[in-house]
């Protein structure tokens, strides 16, 4: 995409400012946000939730037997992954899938991002309290994603109270075999055994399963949640976030006008089949299941259920301080609040 937009300054490739002409500077920023769609679509939504949900849902149910404690505290953030993921690709994402016809991205395009994007992808980026950290992001004000993302990622109390409950001594996870098979699956299948990726290829502590534990969970709810439901709200309006452009960059200043403006817009067909999309995934599910909600009953001890209750309490009580906190914002921001996020990727 660095390619795309000519982000190299020359001659015929100037750098745009808010104090240049009204239509340059429109044209400008509708490029970047067109780049922007592109990565978040392939990168941010695509690869690193529904994909990598997928990763870890097949090593778990192909090395994981009912029974396993790991296997009942997971399987419930593994509905209806598989399923999406394959309405996705046969209607999506495939050659004669609306992907391929209404964006920039399609056809070559998707499968070069995608490889890139798995290429640099590393276990601290899936971890949000190492990612923001590394990224530099900890005094950003009013970064609502990062203050929720962090109380989110709390999840690890719920995750360290039940599996503690099984794995007492460092030892039982290092004799866990089928424990480790699943690790190295995903390891294997969804990092391409990169070592510099740094995702583990086997766990040695309690504090590293209950991490790594968490980190499953986060993608599937929380993270996929941050990416997906705020998609219409925001692109619903094509300038915002053209999935294409009919014309190149500009090469120079001054040339642009109204005309030229849209002209460059997606043409109607793109448009509505853009917004359809969008409309579509960012839809709550007619059997939405929120994070912390386990209909199904797996475990049958006291103790995991007793940290199910209280997970489920402390989820409810950090919905009523985001609503409070978004009564007096502007810009409301709800895509973290518990009430509103599916268990797993299921849309």
């Amino acid at each position: 995409m660095l390619e795309m937009l000519k982000q190299e300054p020359s001659k015929d490739n100037p750098i745009f400012f808010p104090t240049d002409s009204e239509y340059d500077w429109l044209l400008a920023k509708m490029f970047v946000r067109s780049a922007d769609f592109q990565d978040h679509q392939l990168n941010s939504h695509l690869l690193r939730t529904h994909l990598l949900a997928e990763v870890f849902s097949v090593s778990l149910l192909g090395n994981l037997p009912m029974v396993h404690p790991l296997y009942k505290l997971l399987v419930p953030h593994t509905r209806y992954t598989l399923q999406i993921n394959a309405l996705a690709r046969n209607l999506l994402i495939s050659d004669s899938g609306i992907f391929n016809t209404i964006t920039s991205s399609g056809g070559e395009a998707l499968q070069k991002i995608l490889q890139r994007a798995t290429s640099s992808m590393t276990y601290t980026s899936l971890c949000i309290r190492d990612d923001i950290k590394e990224r530099g992001l900890e005094s950003v004000p009013d970064f609502y994603y990062r203050e929720d993302g962090f109380q989110m990622w709390d999840i690890n109390r719920f995750v360290q109270g039940v599996l503690g409950y099984y794995y007492k001594e460092d030892s039982d996870v290092q004799r866990d075999t089928e424990l480790q098979t699943w690790v190295l699956g995903i390891f294997v299948h969804g990092f391409l055994s990169r070592p510099e990726s740094g995702m583990p290829q086997k766990l040695n502590t309690v504090a590293e399963l209950v991490k790594f534990v968490t980190m499953v969970i986060f993608t599937g709810s929380s993270q996929h949640a941050a990416v997906n439901n705020g998609q219409f709200e925001y692109g619903s309006w094509m300038p915002n976030t053209p999935t294409t452009l009919q014309r190149p960059p500009p090469t120079t200043k001054g040339t642009a006008d109204e005309s030229s403006l849209l002209e460059t817009l997606p043409d109607v067909n793109a448009t509505v089949n853009g917004m359809a999309v969008m409309y579509l995934l960012s839809k709550q599910s007619s059997d939405f299941v929120p994070l912390g909600h386990y209909p199904e009953e797996y475990f049958s001890e006291r103790v995991p259920h007793q940290h199910m209750q209280l997970f489920k309490g402390e989820l409810g009580i950090l919905s009523s301080k985001i609503e409070a906190r978004n009564l007096g914002l502007k810009i409301p921001y709800t895509f973290l609040d518990p009430a509103l996020l599916e268990n797993s990727v299921a849309i």
